[in-house]
């Protein structure tokens, strides 16, 4: 999916929100204690029924996987019921918004997010942070910087499923016939621009197979390996940085792979129906992805494949962004105390996590789970092992964690950005007029606050 759309649909929800609602309450202070559970709330334990509206979005496959996890649960919480509020997800956000500004009381109890501050900031999520610190819900398993994506004003309103933790795919027909030995996890981006210049064919100006395919909007792993980041603050901040020059130079380098037409340009690679598609294909003989694509490509037995680190900048650093689609609670739950018992086992090693991580849904959130036999069994790809280099190094960068972002992101930085993977300009060009325009919505918004 798209994250830059998906912004752009989240800030919709959250304007429909703040102005239909009725007033929202002010999120829970971080130290506020745990309230007592209303009477009407009973926990799952006391054995009373209790029936859970579960929320999230995806293929009728993905529902079916749900719902499996949720048989799963009722096996160990016979008076636990389910009712599902599910749809694709460039419908799930409407429907939300619809109920939202209608009927809050709608909303599920449990529902899958994205992105969690901004909705916490309307008061419609529940505060976490008291069942975590009452149930004593292990928070280190997690890895690092990543429940960051899930908080606001300094408590925990949700709690993330997996994590991007990308890696470079590569097809192994397309190598052998270029006579180049496969990527390693020591690669340097001169290695993969070496490789690149064998493995693009031409006919003429025409290009018949590309080296790469990678979506435009991931430009921040660039970036974030040469030492750049988009903003000085991403909680609280005052400025746009894509103007350093190490942001820049992150930029230029993706810029090029585009321009030398070793990389799909991103409008190319939609229209021929993903990285997925072009890789099976292919068209590509690379892509960088999360795991995601690894249950597709398992599935293809005329595909020989494998995985490798993403390539580093030499002199650089490894980064991946962190973050991910997290549960939460509404605020409008009848039943936050059993929601709570049921998100914490979704969120834990032998529950839902486990679950998901065999299916190959996901790279789990939580690093025990990662460095288990349910991740690590697996005998495709090899070398799963580059998902966790990418995970160990995530951090902050992706994204930003102040409740105007998806705004930002959606109406300036991504359109200014798509420029660049469109060939229209050079980040020369674009990137000083693209921070003039962060600083003063930064400006227009009153940060730093």
């Amino acid at each position: 999916m798209s994250r830059r759309y998906l912004y752009l649909l989240s800030a919709l929800v959250i304007m429909a929100v703040i102005a239909s609602c009725a007033p929202v309450p002010t999120a829970p202070a971080p130290e506020a204690p745990a309230a007592a559970p209303a009477s009407a709330e009973q926990p799952a334990a006391e054995g009373a029924p209790v029936t859970l509206t579960w929320g999230f979005w995806g293929s009728p496959e993905e529902k079916a996987s749900h719902e499996r996890v949720a048989e799963e649960y009722m096996k160990t919480h016979p008076n636990v019921k389910f009712e599902y509020f599910f749809a694709p997800w460039d419908e799930y956000f409407t429907t939300l918004k619809t109920r939202w500004a209608g009927d809050p009381a709608s909303i599920p109890d449990v529902l899958f997010l994205w992105p969690t501050p901004s909705y916490a900031a309307t008061g419609v999520l529940e505060n976490l942070q008291p069942y975590i610190e009452k149930s004593g819900y292990d928070l280190s398993d997690y890895w690092p910087y990543l429940l960051d994506s899930a908080r606001y004003e300094g408590s925990v309103y949700g709690l993330p499923r997996d994590i991007e933790a990308h890696a470079l795919y590569y097809n192994k027909k397309l190598f052998d016939e270029a006579g180049l030995a496969y990527p390693t996890d020591d690669w340097t981006w001169d290695d993969l621009v070496a490789a690149a210049e064998k493995l693009t064919k031409r006919d003429g100006d025409r290009v018949t197979q590309y080296a790469l395919g990678m979506e435009g909007g991931k430009w921040a792993l660039w970036v974030g390996q040469a030492g750049g980041i988009m903003l000085d603050d991403l909680t609280n901040p005052s400025k746009c940085t894509l103007d350093t020059p190490e942001a820049m130079k992150g930029l230029q380098f993706f810029y090029d792979l585009m321009d030398k037409g070793y990389a799909m340009r991103s409008a190319t690679l939609g229209q021929q129906g993903g990285d997925a598609a072009v890789f099976e294909t292919g068209q590509v003989a690379m892509i960088i992805q999360n795991s995601s694509r690894v249950p597709v490509f398992n599935a293809n037995s005329n595909l020989d494949y494998d995985v490798a680190a993403v390539p580093v900048m030499a002199g650089g650093k490894r980064y991946d962004f962190n973050g991910g689609a997290a549960w939460v609670i509404s605020a409008r739950s009848d039943n936050k105390e059993a929601a709570w018992e049921f998100l914490s086992w979704l969120q834990s090693k032998g529950g839902g996590e486990s679950m998901y991580t065999r299916n190959g849904e996901i790279f789990p959130a939580l690093r025990s789970v990662a460095n288990s036999d349910d991740f690590l069994a697996s005998p495709k790809p090899a070398n799963r092992k580059a998902f966790l280099l990418a995970a160990e190094a995530a951090q902050p960068g992706g994204f930003a964690y102040f409740p105007e972002w998806d705004e930002l992101s959606g109406s300036i930085i991504g359109p200014q950005l798509d420029r660049l993977w469109a060939g229209e300009a050079t980040p020369a060009e674009v990137v000083p007029e693209l921070c003039k325009a962060v600083n003063q919505f930064l400006v227009n918004n009153g940060y730093p606050k």
